[in-house]
């Protein structure tokens, strides 16, 4: 019997099903001469993850969509300030935000603000090494968004484009950049 964790909504709550932690064998950590030195005492965790509010932005990702937020509080003295990455509220007046559609505006107007290249990442990365990690301006847009760089090495002010995975994690790494020239996509992503 298959007793994978699975999650779903019912009613408005989260259910669950199956096993979110599953133990595995442990195993000798020895030195070269076969001295017994410790034990791996290696578990599989399942992790839920409640994207709330900003489940339409990941989903955007998954369908080749930037999405942001814009403030149209009339009240507001920031009133039409663009935020990237999505926010629910704005942080001026704490009014809910309108979800505005970024992708064509950052296929024509993303610019490299800043970047760093780096070969030593986080214990549960999954992008390849070298890393391009690029901060990102757009034109009309009040924030600067995080990322990485697919295809090409990145400079300050260099112009980029969005890459969409085609087959969606539905995390930020569905999302990629790639210079502006590219014409064919990376393998795995869509332009």
């Amino acid at each position: 019997m298959n007793n994978q964790a699975k999650v779903w909504i019912e009613k408005g709550a989260y259910k669950i099903k199956g096993e979110f932690s599953t133990p595995e064998p442990n195993t000798p950590i020895r030195r070269k001469d076969g001295k017994l030195c410790g034990v791996t005492n290696p578990r599989r965790l399942v992790h839920m993850h409640s994207y709330g509010g900003e489940a339409p932005f990941f989903e955007g990702l998954a369908q080749g969509r930037l999405l942001g937020t814009q403030c149209v509080n009339n009240k507001c003295e920031y009133k039409g300030s663009i935020y990237i990455p999505f926010r629910i509220f704005c942080p001026d007046c704490l009014a809910k935000m309108k979800i505005v559609d970024l992708t064509a505006k950052a296929r024509k107007t993303a610019r490299i603000y800043s970047y760093v290249v780096t070969s030593r990442t986080g214990a549960f990365n999954t992008l390849e090494t070298p890393i391009r990690f690029i901060d990102l301006e757009f034109e009309g847009v009040s924030t600067i968004l995080k990322s990485y760089l697919l295809v090409g090495e990145p400079e300050i002010g260099q112009r980029v484009k969005p890459v969409f995975r085609v087959k969606p994690t539905y995390t930020i790494t569905d999302l990629a950049w790639v210079t502006a020239d590219t014409k064919k996509p990376p393998k795995g992503f869509h332009l």
